[in-house]
């Protein structure tokens, strides 16, 4: 059956089309130059006009696209009409059939996929999501139509639903799975540690996600959350014991975690690993040659040596390097240099000694040439890095060449060898789930080799517990920006938080917390105490007061109690602990730096050093060229580390933290601290 246009319709409407021909499942609208097949599947509605004479057909497509005939004779366009509908419903009709058996299929598969009684990762809503949708690409109807048609309506909402809401749905559904799993391994998560989890760290441990970052303020069971992980992953049956890799970034730390493992897991097959460890275990495996790692990488004072013997040795034999190293340590470093053979001068050596070993650690992390290091640094330091890199030149050779002479390798070539043997494939990866503890520290070259490690791989998730307010060793190159923008670098995933501190009161917690978070650029999350502070908990002192609180302290401190004195440097220490043992003898004191105090807990904290100047806090000195290149760059917040650094000195103490501060010369965190509501007392 065909329709036309009349004559004079098809001149007045002026339209490319003029003509539809009824085919078996399907129409064909054609003009004097065009012409469009439209097939039922690509048909959503028919509709029939008319005007002041003649008729019009209207061919609704989808996305609301349209073919329109104009000008055919109105009795016709009628009976065409009619034809074409009776056609149109019978195939639709038939259609419906086909259409609810694949969707009540999909739906079976989603509610046998959303049943399982596991975490719903982010990778199965993809797969899920990708089946929905190549369902609906099989469909005989177009999308549009699903919905008219009673056989097929329940089943296309609910697929439908799983594409357009489907962050939501997951979520939904891993609230209900998180809920069963707390009430069915009640008893798992009231023994696994020595006290139970409390419901924000049970919900930690059971969430599966490929990708997963802990947030745990201090104090909050950081490393309780990795070991009950791992419980769980075993309880589960979710991977055996070698499936199971733990990761410290300290030897202390891992052996502190193992033995938490064997105590609460009751295991010794699975063993925390450092970095470099891990590192040499995969280098070992994938090849044939085992490294040995240079003893100067754990003798400090050996190390030191070394680089202040060749330091010496090139400003004595070469006058150009004596005259770069002055303008180096007088101009940019602002040191005070003696005049001659300032080389020689033990008190500089001692000071530059530590400077030389981090630049030289920073240089060796990078892993370019001198050449790549200069082009990839910034812009506007670039000449004066070049002139740096070439004063460091000779203790960077001297340092290659007592490796060679020992036959041995430093931390960062160890774990540069290790990337490399994972990425010609030389080693296969046993784990399934990695599990990470303190990773605001992980450094760019770290973090290169848990992404070599996941590539090699591609199904094993990265669980990492972690702290942005802690984030204070940007100095040893780790980058916060690792941990903060996560999911950029190690994949889409979830992120949640530990909500609850077993350390200090809540006010020493509503201090320390306001203050780190006036600062946008860290991650907002609640840390809530469960012991009640006072007003004094927190307390501003004058520096000079320091014996007096010492003399207090000594009047009720129990012997077993610890008092942490800390300083922003180690040469910060106080003279009154010279004489500490005898004049307060039953005091548990113990001096560190902050830096140190990281992973440290005490009963009363003493912070000393809130000043100006250049040994103040927050620290005025001013960033090395070498930092400035070879370190990520620093956060627009001002004194944004030096904040994280208060924080964690702050955070070390159970019951009371005085702060001292120099009346004289105070530090810009006085104020702000005092617009917090810290008290400031004349007296202890």
């Amino acid at each position: 059956m065909e329709l036309k246009a009349t004559s004079l319709g098809k001149h007045l409407a002026q339209h490319p089309y003029n003509r539809v021909k009824l085919l078996s499942a399907g129409v064909e609208v054609k003009g004097d130059r065009h012409e469009y097949l439209i097939p039922f599947n690509q048909l959503v509605a028919i509709n029939i006009k008319r005007g002041l004479v003649w008729g019009e057909l209207e061919f609704v497509l989808p996305e609301d696209k349209v073919v329109r005939l104009h000008g055919t004779e109105w009795g016709e366009t009628q009976r065409f009409y009619r034809q074409l509908e009776t056609l149109w419903q019978t195939w639709s009709v038939e259609m419906s059939e086909v259409a609810a058996l694949v969707l009540s299929e999909q739906y079976a598969d989603i509610t046998r996929r959303t049943l399982q009684e596991k975490w719903f990762k982010r990778s199965d809503m993809e797969a899920l999501q990708q089946n929905v949708r190549a369902a609906f690409a099989a469909l005989p109807l177009p999308l549009a139509r699903l919905e008219e048609f009673d056989n097929c309506r329940e089943a296309w909402l609910s697929c439908k639903a799983w594409l357009e809401q489907g962050d939501m749905r997951r979520e939904e559904r891993n609230a209900e799975y998180t809920d069963r799993m707390l009430e069915k391994y009640a008893d798992f998560f009231q023994r696994v540690e020595s006290s139970p989890l409390n419901p924000s760290q049970a919900r930690a441990v059971v969430n599966g996600e490929d990708s997963l970052l802990v947030l745990a303020g201090a104090g909050s069971g950081k490393t309780s959350v990795l070991v009950a992980r791992a419980g769980w992953l075993l309880q589960r049956g979710e991977a055996t014991e070698d499936q199971i890799l733990l990761l410290a970034f300290g030897r202390q730390a891992a052996q502190e975690m193992d033995q938490r493992i064997a105590e609460r897991l009751h295991t010794d097959a699975i063993t925390a690993r450092t970095f470099h460890a891990l590192a040499l275990h995969i280098i070992q495996q994938g090849g044939r040659k085992s490294p040995r790692i240079s003893e100067l990488e754990s003798d400090t004072a050996a190390r030191h040596q070394l680089l202040i013997e060749s330091w010496r040795q090139q400003c004595r034999e070469k006058k150009a390097q004596a005259k770069g190293w002055r303008e180096w340590l007088s101009e940019e470093l602002e040191w005070d240099v003696p005049e001659g053979e300032y080389w020689q001068n033990e008190r500089l050596a001692k000071r530059l000694a530590s400077r030389l070993d981090r630049w030289l650690g920073l240089m060796r992390m990078h892993g370019g040439s001198q050449v790549e290091m200069i082009a990839a640094c910034p812009e506007e330091v670039r000449d004066l890095f070049s002139k740096r890199v070439k004063l460091m030149a000779p203790l960077l050779k001297t340092w290659k060449s007592t490796l060679k002479a020992e036959e041995a390798v430093d931390f960062s070539g160890l774990i540069h060898q290790a990337i490399n043997v994972l990425e010609k494939g030389r080693f296969i990866s046993p784990w399934k789930h990695i599990l990470v503890d303190e990773f605001q520290d992980i450094s760019p070259q770290r973090a290169a080799l848990l992404t070599a490690l996941r590539r090699q791989n591609s199904h094993a998730s990265l669980y990492a517990v972690g702290d942005d307010w802690q984030a204070i060793y940007r100095f040893s190159g780790a980058e916060m920006a690792l941990t903060t923008a996560f999911a950029h670098h190690f994949g889409e995933g979830d992120r949640c938080a530990l909500d609850t501190t077993y350390r200090f009161n809540d006010r020493i917690g509503e201090i320390a917390n306001n203050f780190i978070q006036q600062n946008p650029g860290q991650l907002a999350k609640p840390l809530n105490s469960l012991s009640k502070g006072d007003k004094k908990s927190v307390t501003l002192l004058a520096d000079e007061q320091l014996d007096n609180l010492l003399d207090k302290l000594s009047g009720y401190a129990k012997p077993e109690q610890r008092i942490l004195v800390l300083a922003r440097y180690h040469h910060l220490r106080p003279p009154s602990l010279e004489k500490a043992a005898t004049r307060w003898p039953k005091l548990n004191i113990d001096f560190m730096t902050i830096h140190a105090s990281k992973g440290q807990q005490a009963d009363y904290v003493i912070v000393l050093g809130l000043q100006q100047g250049k040994d103040g806090f927050p620290a005025a000195a001013r960033e090395s060229v070498m930092e400035q290149a070879l370190l990520p760059q620093p956060e627009a917040y001002p004194d944004a580390e030096e904040r994280r650094l208060l924080y964690v000195a702050m955070t070390r103490a159970r019951h009371r933290v005085w702060l001292l501060f120099n009346k004289k010369e105070p530090s810009d965190f006085v104020d702000i601290l005092r617009r917090l509501g810290v008290p400031t007392a004349s007296r202890p």
